[in-house]
C-alpha cells in the first residue's frame, strides 16, 4: 500500500468520482479500478500519489462501509 511519494508508473487509469459530488470544488476522492487493485486520490490534488489497496480490501471496507457499522 502507499500513500505519498513518488507516484508508480501505472497504466492509464479511468477515474471516477462518487455519485454523491456535487461537482462544486468540494471534497472529494477519485477512484479507478485496475486488475487486482483499487486506486484512490484526492480530486483535488491528482499530483499526489495515489493509495493504492487490494481489490479484496477494497470489497472488505466498501461492505462495511455500507453498513451501520456494527458488523
Amino acid at each position: 500500500m502507499s500513500a505519498r511519494g513518488t507516484q508508480p508508473e501505472m497504466p492509464q487509469l479511468a477515474w471516477f468520482k462518487s455519485s454523491y459530488s456535487a461537482g462544486n470544488g468540494g471534497e472529494c476522492v477519485e477512484v479507478a479500478v485496475a486488475s487486482g487493485a483499487v486506486h484512490v486520490r484526492d480530486s483535488k490534488d491528482v499530483t499526489v500519489s495515489a493509495l493504492t489497496v487490494p481489490a479484496r480490501a477494497w470489497r472488505v471496507f466498501v461492505g462495511f462501509a455500507g453498513t451501520d457499522g456494527t458488523a
